[in-house]
């Protein structure tokens, strides 16, 4: 016997079509008109919903929807809060004013976590939100760039406090389907699925989509019934304490998200390595130079001038290390193809 597992929805009305639009769209993070007119749809569910838009269009009932669709006070908030939403998709940005309206992507900005809203809890703390709110800025700006990171389906653990008085961690499990993220498909509905190989193993992940305004951000994802446990977990939790496990979700960040962009047709100019989680992308980015028939020197020195690096933690507890046995174990591969010794590839740092 097979069982599946379905989501049954209710039906938004006509009039209340752009309120799905503006829910998976997290420019409503910074954007209170929006979050409002959720709030005012239904205070109870909103909270309930962990202030959450595409969750609480999930759980509010049929009846209220219905209410909304008829009551013309309201029905003429969401009609001017729709109209602000499209100006800002549509209007000239900076970026157009100074440089030209954009014909494709130029960034490509690759970090660990973001910290766009609440309801999107993949984030722990200072590196997530200086990420997000970088991509919050890129989108005010109209820059060409787009975000990569990892889809971690128990995110970071939440503290409480125990009868007593001790710390607990819980860490519960993200409902993708009720948050807003969207996974990528092809022509025929079918979810995209890439792979990398993580010593000698195929580990296979897909890739969900998320709308900050007019920048996109595209997650990882490794829970796939085509992957072992031990691959699934790669994108369980953020910051996960086993060594092994850290390394795997770093090659996974670095090495994934090229072969996402590929697989995506996005050739940016500037890669942006926010921290060093994705430091591993320069190999696979020399790799793909060298396959077009760049010598190892002319790859590298391609790859130095088109690469950014930033940090906010300038300090040694603040920076990955890594074994050398984990080293080897995981990036031999690139070392055998760049043609170099051991200590010349453990010199990249």
């Amino acid at each position: 016997m097979k069982i599946r597992s379905f989501t049954v929805l209710p039906d938004t009305p006509e009039p209340l079509k752009s309120l799905n639009k503006l829910a998976y769209n997290m420019s409503f993070a910074w954007t209170p008109e929006f979050l409002e007119l959720f709030h005012e749809l239904d205070p109870e569910c909103w909270e309930e919903s962990g202030r959450n838009p595409v969750r609480m269009l999930c759980l509010i009932s049929q009846e209220r929807l219905d209410e909304a669709a008829a009551d013309e006070a309201y029905l003429a908030k969401l009609s001017a809060v729709y109209a602000d939403f499209r100006d800002y998709m549509d209007r000239e940005t900076w970026y157009d004013k100074k440089y030209g309206k954009a014909e494709k992507v130029d960034i490509a900005y690759f970090c660990a976590e973001f910290g766009i809203h609440e309801c999107l809890p993949i984030y722990s703390g200072g590196l997530g939100v200086l990420a997000g709110d970088h991509m919050k800025s890129a989108s005010d700006l109209g820059l060409p760039l787009v975000g990569i990171g990892l889809l971690y389906r128990e995110g970071y653990f939440h503290q409480h406090l125990n009868a007593a008085g001790m710390q607990n961690e819980r860490t519960p499990e993200n409902d993708w389907y009720s948050m807003p993220v969207e996974l990528m498909r092809d022509e025929q509905e079918i979810p995209y699925k890439l792979s990398v190989s993580l010593a000698g193993e195929d580990v296979y992940f897909q890739i969900w989509q998320v709308n900050v305004g007019r920048i996109k951000i595209y997650l990882l994802d490794t829970n796939l019934e085509e992957n072992n446990q031990y691959g699934r977990d790669i994108t369980k939790q953020l910051y996960d304490s086993d060594r092994e496990v850290r390394i795997r979700q770093e090659y996974l960040l670095g090495i994934g998200g090229i072969k996402t962009l590929g697989k995506l047709n996005i050739e940016p100019e500037i890669y942006h390595v926010n921290e060093g989680h994705s430091a591993f992308l320069i190999f696979e980015r020399m790799q793909v130079l060298m396959a077009q028939d760049l010598s190892y020197s002319q790859a590298q020195e391609m790859v130095w001038c088109s690469t950014v690096f930033t940090t906010h933690t300038p300090v040694p507890a603040g920076n990955e290390r890594f074994s050398t046995h984990l080293i080897n174990k995981y990036v031999a591969y690139y070392k055998t193809y760049l043609g170099v010794t051991e200590n010349e590839f453990l010199s990249y740092g």
